[in-house]
């Protein structure tokens, strides 16, 4: 049986999503964790690799285990073996043709941003970055809105060998909430290697007045990483959602996003 995990977690005390020996991984921790409860081998494929220090209240993950099991059941059980900064929320049985890498349609990011002189508030210092300088929204909010739709982003993510860059940019909005936290939300169908940090940190010098408007956009015609954008802080960062297609159109979405997109 394939079922879909739906994960929280505060990475501040993680090497980031992806195992690497000798470092605590929250694949590491997860896998470890329902390896205890099946007394077997697991592999988890997940929605979208965070890195160290990125947060997660709605990553989403799916894994193939032998036999029936009761969800509600599993998700307690994981409760008890989990650490404090890692929750499993949702279990649910899944189609086969469920995948929760490639039959995503879009992820959703929120960055948190404090201009307040005293800096982020105690209880949201570790996803809030304290940010020293004014923020001009309008010129931030006219920057972005030139990024969207889709681009070849490569002067904004760090390469990986035989991935694309090209990605479809559709939502980066800029808003003030009731604590006067600035928050960025982002949308697409997809993100490159520290795409979402560096669109970030771009606009953070653009509202400071470092960059003009017109200077991110720009950036699109480059065909490798621009070293001059800046990769805001990853603590800042949390992975809200992921969107999927009805369980009719996993298999067609996935044999999509497996194509490799060009120009």
């Amino acid at each position: 049986m394939r079922y879909r995990l739906d994960i929280a977690y505060d990475g501040t005390d993680f090497s980031g999503w992806a195992p690497q020996p000798g470092r605590r991984t929250v694949h590491g921790v997860l896998t470890d964790a329902l390896q205890r409860l099946v007394r077997a081998p697991v592999a988890l494929t997940v929605a979208g690799r965070t890195d160290a220090g990125v947060h997660a209240s709605g990553q989403v993950a799916h894994v193939d285990l032998s036999g029936e099991l009761e969800p509600d059941r599993l998700v307690r059980r994981l409760a008890r073996l989990l650490p404090p900064d890692v929750r499993v929320r949702a279990v649910t049985a899944v189609p086969p043709e469920f995948d929760a890498r490639f039959s995503a349609l879009r992820r959703h990011y929120v960055y948190r941003v404090t201009t307040a002189p005293w800096g982020a508030d105690p209880l949201r210092a570790r996803d809030t970055l304290a940010w020293p300088h004014p923020i001009d929204l309008d010129a931030v909010a006219r920057a972005s809105t030139a990024l969207l739709g889709e681009h070849d982003f490569a002067a904004f993510c760090r390469r990986r060998e035989g991935a694309t860059t090209i990605r479809e940019l559709l939502r980066f909005a800029w808003s003030v909430d009731a604590d006067g936290v600035v928050r960025a939300e982002l949308s697409a169908d997809a993100f490159c290697h520290s795409m979402v940090r560096s669109l970030v940190g771009a606009m953070l010098d653009v509202g400071r007045g470092r960059r003009a408007v017109e200077w991110p956009a720009g950036l699109l015609d480059r065909a490798e990483r621009a070293s001059d954008v800046a990769v805001a802080p990853a603590h800042g960062l949390t992975l809200v959602g992921v969107d999927y297609p009805a369980d009719d159109a996993l298999a067609a979405r996935a044999a999509v996003t497996r194509n490799i997109r060009t120009r």
